[in-house]
């Protein structure tokens, strides 16, 4: 086939699923659509699952090590649980103001380079067999020296590391916003502390500024293999983050009582075993994907740095909004003490943890649907979009039972200190019901972030904190304890509705939902 005919074909396949993908006149009810089908184990179903249930893991394993952590800094005291609670928070929020806009359009930037790499190497590889039976009609000897010089370089090819811009893009600003999220947190601790609400005479001072001060010599690791996970995601290959992942997190956790207990460093033997994790992972995944790339392209000009910067400052946008309405209500609840802090902090945790398993139908989502928007299979995009979303309520719904059950009864293995216990008891509800909704919000943002909607996310997200911490003031002010979690509810609530809003209208990305062409 020649290339002018290869590129008719792919346009009119393109047309025809613009056609089929394209005929809800109500574009709100493709959310129901092949509903009994949403465990299926058909193409789609398993390409779903392969990416998604090693993503979930890799996801989880980190918060996972994390609630480890909790549980043996919490035998410490309240005094350390709360210190090391508002550190995280401080850490963790950084981290995702710097990586999050990053690996979101990494993972979106490698897929689609890399499919459309791959495209244009089918059609060379069609326009050399088309040329090779050309000339080989009156010659068949020709045509056999033709096929094995074709083999040989085809051997050779597959054996070379690929040229994807995008991936040593990632890299690049990793490493650089590793160290400057490093400089930043060690000579800030204090004044960042003072911000969330620890004040000058406190006994949570100390410990917190110690932990925080450690932790962030790690950052330039966690970026760096954050950076690099998007990378592997975009290759739909999550199953090398999560063997990374479970190593350096085993590491964490065997590191962790022999350095708070055993060498007595307490709080700063949790933030050398963090450290020294995460190092790891870095070193495996690096190692790993140095065999299947050129790290670095042959001059500064072949980085994407401009198409990174608009789209990610997009992204800083939504992420700064997220980040204030997560640290504003943890700032309110240490305000209310270090036991409604150490409460809040073992709340959090679980409640992102279980959430984010969520995430690993969001990582598949985002990945199928880069893929198939680069490649206008706008079928194979809404099919990808609704079964992952199906998929996140069912999700929603078993989790809701699980953490409403299992932290009921296994409160007690993160804090031995009643009145923890008793608050702990107060946000139960609230972590458990909320999980459906929590779901469904992860996997709207990788559906939007598939489609490359990046405005959208950025500017919703907005509105949507503007609200959220109007609730936050207002709500703990007159609740307390309560209303933090109130609040909490009404945010990832407006979260969902915005991803809901999108697509259920059928505008931007999702135009030929309703019979238009894809902005």
């Amino acid at each position: 086939m020649s290339m002018i005919q290869h590129s008719w074909r792919y346009h009119l396949m393109a047309d025809q699923n613009a056609d089929d993908a394209g005929k809800w006149k109500f574009p709100v009810f493709v959310f129901f659509q092949d509903v009994r089908n949403v465990f299926k184990r058909d193409e789609l179903g398993l390409e779903i699952m392969r990416i998604a249930l090693p993503a979930a893991l890799a996801l989880a394993a980190d918060p996972i090590a994390s609630l480890i952590d909790t549980a043996f800094i919490g035998h410490l005291g309240p005094v350390e649980m709360a210190a090391v609670g508002v550190s995280i928070a401080i850490f963790n929020q950084a981290s995702k103001v710097t990586i999050f806009p990053l690996v979101s359009i990494t993972t979106s930037f490698v897929a689609e380079e890399d499919t459309v790499n791959t495209d244009h190497h089918h059609l060379d590889l069609e326009k050399a067999s088309d040329t090779t039976n050309i000339n080989a009609i009156d010659d068949k000897s020709s045509k056999i020296k033709a096929d094995e010089a074709k083999t040989c370089v085809s051997n050779v090819e597959s054996k070379e590391k690929r040229h994807i811009s995008s991936a040593s893009t990632a890299l690049v600003l990793g490493l650089v916003l590793g160290i400057i999220q490093t400089i930043f947190l060690v000579f800030l601790a204090k004044p960042l502390l003072r911000l969330m609400g620890v004040k000058l005479g406190s006994p949570m001072l100390e410990p917190a500024e110690r932990y925080l001060s450690i932790r962030s010599l790690g950052a330039p690791a966690v970026l760096l293999s954050l950076a690099m996970q998007g990378i592997f995601r975009g290759f739909k290959d999550t199953k090398t983050p999560l063997y990374a992942i479970v190593i350096g997190d085993l590491t964490n956790i065997i590191l962790d009582p022999i350095l708070i207990f055993v060498c007595r460093w307490g709080v700063s033997g949790a933030a050398i075993a963090h450290v020294l994790s995460q190092y790891l992972i870095t070193l495996i995944l690096f190692s790993k994907l140095a065999t299947q790339i050129v790290i670095l392209p042959p001059s500064l000009k072949h980085l994407q740095l401009k198409k990174f910067l608009k789209n990610g400052s997009l992204l800083l946008t939504r992420v700064i909004a997220v980040t204030i309405c997560v640290t504003l209500a943890a700032s309110l609840a240490a305000r209310f003490g270090s036991t409604p802090m150490a409460a809040f902090q073992i709340s959090l945790q679980v409640w992102l943890t279980s959430s984010l398993l969520a995430d690993g139908l969001a990582v598949a989502g985002q990945a199928i649907l880069a893929c198939a928007f680069a490649e206008k299979d706008y079928k194979k995009a809404t099919a990808a979009a609704i079964r992952v979303l199906q998929m996140g309520f069912v999700l929603g719904i078993g989790l809701a039972v699980l953490v409403g059950v299992g932290l009921q009864f296994g409160s007690g293995i993160f804090s031995k200190d009643k009145n923890v216990i008793h608050m702990i008891a107060i946000g139960i509800p609230f972590v458990a019901a909320t999980q459906p909704i929590n779901s469904l919000a992860f996997v709207f943002d990788g559906v939007n972030f598939g489609a490359s909607d990046f405005a959208y996310s950025a500017y919703s997200m907005v509105l949507v904190s503007i609200v959220s911490i109007g609730s936050l003031f207002l709500l703990s002010k007159a609740k307390g304890f309560i209303g933090i979690w109130l609040a909490l509810t009404i945010y990832m609530g407006l979260r969902t509705f915005a991803g809901f809003w999108r697509m259920g209208t059928g505008t931007g990305p999702w135009g030929f939902l309703k019979g238009r062409s894809s902005s």
